[in-house]
């Protein structure tokens, strides 16, 4: 065996490992689902079900209940609009940083950055009291302000590198037809950077829809809950955890993830090859 080959061989067996450490408590996690409760407790302990043991009988539990809609529907509802909100004041702002010479450009810029070294814990406090002032205590949509500006130092950051890729030659091709900086904006910025606003909408999907300790905090109403905290009512319920149910209820919230990465892998791909970062 060559040394090529070695290599080859040695950098497949890391893949295959890592996808396998991946893999594998989702695999379980579904497995779970599909038994009943108290096999999960049995001994010894089996990965898989036996065919005989294989039920439904969590996810028709979790289907059936009301609550579980209006948790899902709160999810999709948070997340999706604070990604589309995310995308244009990030979109925006990084176009500001990148085309404009202003006293105080690179404080900011700096500032910006050094938002994304803080812990998000360290905030919850002031963030806390600021949510009490705004009178946005257990209301779903005060949620939005708090998760979009968690995401936009980060989006700004990504974005920013994709807009300065962008020629200024067109800048001034559209001053010259007598266009402003809001056509530039739309026509020309927004088109050519769409594969690194779609990548970095991916992440704040994602930072949106799993995001519990927060939702946890100023969510009191179970309507009003979103999945990560209606998942996390099945522990202790009943004087033990209902596994079979936080798992199958944890297999539905998955499927949204699963079809934003399934639609936007695409722009994912061509964001993480196409996008640099400057300055």
């Amino acid at each position: 065996m060559s040394k090529k080959q070695m290599i080859s061989g040695s950098i497949y067996f890391l893949l295959i490992a890592g996808m396998t450490i991946v893999v594998l408590p989702m695999i379980y996690m579904i497995s779970v689902s599909l038994k009943p409760n108290g096999a999960l407790y049995e001994f010894p302990p089996r990965f898989f079900p036996k065919l005989s043991e294989i039920t439904l009988e969590n996810y028709q539990y979790i289907l059936s209940k009301v609550q579980f809609y209006q948790n899902f529907l709160n999810s999709i509802l948070v997340s999706t609009v604070t990604v589309a909100a995310a995308a244009f004041i990030a979109a925006a702002l990084a176009f500001c940083l990148a085309r404009f010479e202003f006293p105080g450009r690179r404080a900011l810029f700096t500032f910006i950055m050094l938002t994304m070294i803080i812990p998000g814990m360290t905030l919850i406090v002031p963030q806390y009291e600021l949510a009490v002032k705004l009178k946005v205590i257990n209301q779903l949509w005060g949620l939005i302000p708090f998760y979009t500006a968690w995401v936009i130092p980060y989006s700004t950051f990504m974005i920013k590198g994709f807009v300065e890729n962008v020629p200024k030659e067109l800048d001034e091709a559209i001053y010259m037809d007598g266009g402003s900086v809001f056509t530039i904006f739309f026509q020309v910025i927004l088109p050519l950077t769409k594969q690194g606003i779609a990548s970095v909408s991916i992440f704040n999907f994602l930072t949106a829809w799993e995001e519990f300790p927060w939702a946890n905090t100023v969510i009191n109403d179970d309507l009003k809950r979103t999945l990560p905290i209606a998942i996390s009512g099945f522990f202790g319920q009943h004087q033990f955890t209902q596994w079979g149910y936080v798992f199958a209820l944890s297999a539905f919230s998955l499927l949204p993830i699963l079809l934003v990465f399934l639609f936007g892998q695409r722009f994912f791909v061509e964001g993480l090859t196409s996008g640099s970062v400057k300055g």
